[in-house]
């Protein structure tokens, strides 16, 4: 007797076909690591790859709320960030108290409790001039507590701001710009030092896992290789059984007329509230991985251009098909990487010579261009006749 899951996968082959591929590739990645295989792929591209893993997931999650629910959103990459946020502020006090802690025992005498969470609040706060903890670091001694704020923060703030403007029936391009002013406005606040996140410096240090000194950093970045791609997986087909059910069927509808479906007594607002949240919550898990990963956070990562070019990414791999989410997403990073770090050769045009580093963001603003007007179905198009659900 085959189970509701295997019927599903079987009844739809793209995401047997999309899941299959990801541990394949999970597998060949981990035997070709430093930590545990032949050491032919490097500790330093482990990261990348596991970093675009996570600029994947949330990829389907814009794809979900723009590809099939319409609604274009540049405010995602917000979620995104508080996600990073979340995770960082224990990363950051649970290390910081560890080596205040190791400091304390060559003193003469020993610290008191309080004396020791001066001296942590000194060394976090004292690049900005301050001591004290604030309020919203209440609960960064206790992991399990942030974790859940990875989810409710990030799902709270979209559950507020999407509340606001759908129930105001706020569509089209001023949603997008209300979208983009919220991330702007929360970059703008974080990059103020009484934000109690460190204003500009962000959080830093986050690549070393507290209790985990002695452990290479090789393994550590395979650890979280494996995290991203199970929340990759774990992600695609919560939103596949979405866009595959009723609801996708609404949401599709939404996308197309939404007037029409508010007709036939669908109360719209309910679905596109849910659909923002749901992938405003994706987002924000996506960036808990992604942060540990890149080491750092600060307000610049949080900018409007970043929610920007998660559209683009969307835009190149073909919004409407979630494995198009991910193709566009992995093929912009990865290729971003090449172009930026070096790797691109220089293009010497006598007098002039082109530098990849300056020119990329052009080439990526060209690609977009060429896309929309001559493969609006994008690169995931090549693959539609995998999947019957894609652009119904």
């Amino acid at each position: 007797m085959k189970g509701p899951l295997t019927l599903f996968l079987l009844k739809h082959p793209s995401a047997l076909i999309f899941l299959s591929i990801l541990a394949l590739f999970t597998l060949l990645v981990s035997l070709g690591s430093e930590a545990l295989g032949s050491g032919f792929i490097s500790t330093s591209f482990i990261k990348t790859l596991g970093k675009t893993l996570c600029f994947c997931l949330i990829a389907i999650a814009m794809d979900l709320v723009w590809g099939y629910c319409g609604i274009l959103s540049l405010g995602h990459f917000a979620f995104f960030g508080l996600g990073g946020y979340m995770i960082g502020m224990w990363l950051m006090y649970e290390r910081t108290r560890l080596i205040v802690v190791e400091a304390a025992q060559q003193a003469p005498l020993p610290l008191s409790a309080q004396e020791i969470q001066d001296a942590i609040g000194t060394q976090i706060f004292g690049v900005v001039g301050g001591a004290d903890f604030p309020l919203i670091w209440g609960f960064s001694h206790l992991l399990s507590v942030q974790l859940l704020l990875i989810l409710l923060v990030p799902g709270l703030l979209a559950l507020i701001f999407g509340w606001l403007a759908f129930r105001s029936r706020v569509t089209g391009v001023y949603l997008s710009i209300l979208t983009q002013a919220m991330t702007l406005a929360l970059s703008l606040y974080l990059f103020q030092n009484d934000s109690g996140l460190r204003g500009n410096n962000g959080l830093s240090g986050l690549q070393n896992l507290p209790g985990h000194e002695q452990t290479p950093q090789a393994l550590i970045s395979l650890w979280f290789f494996w995290a991203s791609a199970f929340a990759l997986g774990l992600g695609y087909l919560l939103l596949k059984l979405i866009v595959e059910s009723k609801m996708g069927n609404v949401i599709r509808a939404i996308r197309d007329d939404e007037a029409r479906v508010r007709f036939l007594g669908y109360h719209v607002e309910t679905y596109k509230l849910f659909i923002f949240t749901l992938t405003a919550i994706l987002a924000a898990i996506a960036g808990a991985l992604y942060y540990p990963q890149a080491g750092i956070i600060n307000p610049a990562e949080m900018a409007p251009i970043a929610s920007i070019y998660l559209a683009v990414w969307v835009a190149i791999g073909g919004r409407g098909r979630l494995y198009g989410a991910v193709i566009g997403a992995a093929f912009v990073s990865l290729l971003s990487s090449w172009f930026t770090g070096g790797q691109a050769p220089d293009i010497a045009l006598g007098s002039y010579s082109i530098k990849w580093v300056d020119w990329w963001q052009v080439l990526l603003g060209v690609s977009f261009v060429a896309v929309t007007l001559y493969a609006p179905k994008g690169i995931g198009g090549l693959f539609d006749h995998f999947d019957k659900g894609a652009e119904k």
